[in-house]
């Protein structure tokens, strides 16, 4: 293999080569995390006959320039694209490759890309984008507009406003501050945290979502999606699938994190063990060579049931019965939450959250597809966030969350209203209860509504609301398989 390293408009950029005379296809991965991260990917790729171009994005690491999230990357990657069409090594042919951010950088380059009159084009041939972080509104709200608090605040003080990276600032900063994440406004978190960063009260401005999703409709080239049941943009890898016009989309969806195979969840079995990188290299192939079948088709794990689906698989609605176990009147108190990261749940005082469960699972179940929770309640402050979370009761006594939903309502009235809780694909052992807990807050997972109408991340005043619960009106819905499912080989459903 040869190595050498340039500067591509300005942007520090490693090139690695595989063995042989060339020219060769090449795969683009364009990060703010550290090119130097990548240096077994890009042996990788080139021990498969690869030329790996890695490249720091503007402003971080050894790339200089101002570093603006989610602003520069079609216009620079377009750079590095075109400068690699010209390089006598190349074929001409090109992936674009990332995870998270770098996902983002790949998925403009298929759909933004600037190009100058009378050239070849620079978008990509192919792309592979894993746990794709969309945009900028994408990664800071919910659909629904609730923030997602500790996931931004995280990124944001290991990587906001500064050239390099320090991964675990946050849990530092928690460990010395434990009541950091409360401080009121939100937008001077920053000042507590004792650290300059100037974009941190921008993010919460943006609130232009689905700029790519919608343009992914116009896709011209194949598309991987790779993402995890326990990501946080699961719904979003799942969309950008659907919604891919190009010849060819394929969805890998396994019991995951963010970190995807090295992130496995607690539902993960020994067939959900995927070498990405092969699969990685064996689909870009197919990919450049037109060897692809047209349209859509992938694989998603079952998860508690150690084997793959087809992608698009999906149960029939099957409504859960519950009864109330206590809290159809409670109090959500934004000075003392519903914890995202405690599943315990209080037994005495004033309650905190509505609290039902189903009777044990008499037999197994298998739930694949959206779940949905209804209800009739009020809230008696001018805002309310409904925060619905369902946790599995394993016969053994372990709790498990599966699924979480945030709505903001903006009026106090008694009505009828649905929280989304994204999607499940598990198998629900014999003896599983199910328990739906209904709050007022996710913290924090989610900013705290203030209930006082104000904007949570700006608000410096606290409000707790009394609300009600109508027992009776409370509906969730699975999605069940009818029967037990036909196990697919995820390799054959993306290389197919």
């Amino acid at each position: 293999m040869t190595s050498f390293h340039a500067a591509v408009g300005g942007l520090a950029t490693d090139v690695r080569l595989p063995d042989g005379a060339g020219p060769f296809p090449a795969v683009l991965i364009r990060t703010p995390y550290d090119r130097s991260r990548h240096l077994a990917e890009a042996r990788g790729w080139a021990r498969r006959g690869f030329a790996a171009v890695v490249q720091d994005v503007r402003g971080r690491f050894a790339s200089p320039g101002e570093w603006r999230p989610y602003e520069n990357e079609a216009t620079d990657g377009a750079v590095t694209a075109r400068w690699i069409r010209r390089q006598p090594w190349s074929d001409g042919r090109y992936v674009a490759v990332g995870a998270s951010y770098a996902a983002h950088c790949a998925l403009v380059l298929a759909l933004e890309a600037p190009g100058e009159p009378g050239e070849a084009g620079v978008r990509p041939d192919a792309v592979i984008a894993a746990v794709p972080a969309l945009g900028a509104a994408e990664t800071a709200r919910e659909p629904s507009g609730v923030e997602r608090l500790l996931a931004r605040a995280g990124w944001w003080a290991a990587h906001g406003d500064r050239h390099d990276s320090d991964e675990g600032a946050l849990e530092k900063a928690l460990a010395a501050d434990p009541g950091l994440l409360t401080h009121l406004p939100l937008t001077g978190l920053p000042d507590r945290l004792g650290r300059s960063l100037p974009s941190w009260a921008g993010l919460w401005r943006q609130r232009e979502r689905g700029r790519l999703a919608s343009r992914a409709a116009n896709a011209d080239v194949p598309l991987l999606a790779v993402g995890g049941h326990h990501d946080h943009f699961t719904e979003e890898t799942v969309a950008l699938w659907r919604t891919w016009g190009g010849p060819s989309a394929r969805l890998l969806l396994g019991p995951w994190g963010h970190g995807l195979v090295s992130a496995p969840g607690p539902d993960a079995g020994p067939a959900h063990r995927v070498v990405l990188g092969e699969l990685y290299a064996s689909w870009a192939r197919r990919a450049l060579t037109g060897d692809l079948a047209s349209g859509r088709h992938g694989a998603q794990a079952l998860g508690g049931g150690d084997l793959w689906l087809p992608a698009g698989t999906e149960g029939v609605p099957r409504t859960q019965r519950l009864r109330l176990l206590r809290g159809s009147r409670f109090t959500a108190d934004p000075s003392r939450p519903v914890r995202s990261d405690n599943l315990t749940v209080p037994t005495g005082g004033v309650p905190d959250r509505c609290l039902l469960a189903t009777a044990p699972l008499p037999r197994p179940l298998d739930a694949v597809g959206p779940v949905g929770m209804r209800l009739r309640a009020t809230a008696h402050t001018p805002s309310a966030d409904w925060a619905a979370r369902l946790v599995a009761l394993t016969p053994e006594g372990i709790a498990e969350q599966l699924a979480v939903g945030v709505l903001r309502r903006e009026e106090a009235a008694d009505r009828e209203f649905t929280v989304e809780l994204g999607r499940l694909a598990r198998r629900l052992r014999a003896g599983t209860r199910l328990r739906l807990e209904i709050a007022g807050h996710h913290f924090p997972a989610h900013a705290r509504n203030p209930h006082t109408g104000d904007d949570p991340v700006a608000a410096d005043q606290l409000l707790a609301s009394r609300r009600e619960v109508d027992p009776a009106s409370v509906t969730l819905t699975l999605h069940v398989l009818p029967s037990r499912p036909t196990p697919t080989d995820p390799a054959k459903e993306i290389l197919r």
